[in-house]
């Protein structure tokens, strides 16, 4: 069982991944529409952790992903509305919502250890991901140097995310 909670995981971020492979690169609007989707899919998974879990750990990191991803995506909206530049839905944009909204629903069902095991697992799953579509193609193909660099900043904390839920994973939420 708690091998198909880091599947399911995985899976819900299986849009993100592949759409990179399209012979097409994403417009920066693009990017910073997936860019946007990725941060506040993962505010609204800390959400559900916040209302479900008891665990002080789990809830704690699930402030921090609330409180962290809130303040990239208001930078993110800053930056665009600064360069007047709109950010444009595309396919990988709603599959990632599509497939949140489908995970949201089985953690939903679940409760206590069961859930906060799998908010951890997906988190892993989540950031493992969307850090692999920054670096291997968001970040390559953001043309202006100001959304890059935004980008790279959030690389950078996304990884320090990823590390945090990979410990939680290990030690914590077992």
């Amino acid at each position: 069982m708690f091998k198909s909670f880091v599947f399911a995981g995985a899976l819900a971020l299986a849009p993100l991944a592949g759409a990179y492979a399209q012979s097409t690169a994403p417009s920066d609007p693009q990017i910073a529409h997936i860019a946007y989707t990725a941060g506040q899919l993962d505010i609204e998974a800390a959400e559900q952790a916040l209302a479900k879990s008891m665990n002080t750990e789990v809830r704690a990191f699930a402030e921090t992903m609330k409180r962290d991803h809130t303040a990239v995506n208001q930078q993110a909206m800053a930056l665009l509305q600064r360069l007047k530049v709109t950010p444009e839905a595309n396919p990988t944009s709603t599959a990632l919502s599509q497939s949140a909204a489908t995970e949201r629903q089985r953690l939903a069902g679940l409760s206590g250890m069961a859930f906060d095991r799998a908010y951890i697992d997906n988190e892993v799953a989540y950031h493992r991901t969307v850090n692999e579509a920054l670096r291997g193609t968001l970040i390559p193909g953001a043309q202006n140097p100001e959304l890059k660099a935004l980008l790279e900043r959030g690389l950078a904390l996304f990884q320090e995310h990823q590390a945090h839920a990979e410990q939680l994973a290990r030690s914590h939420v077992q």
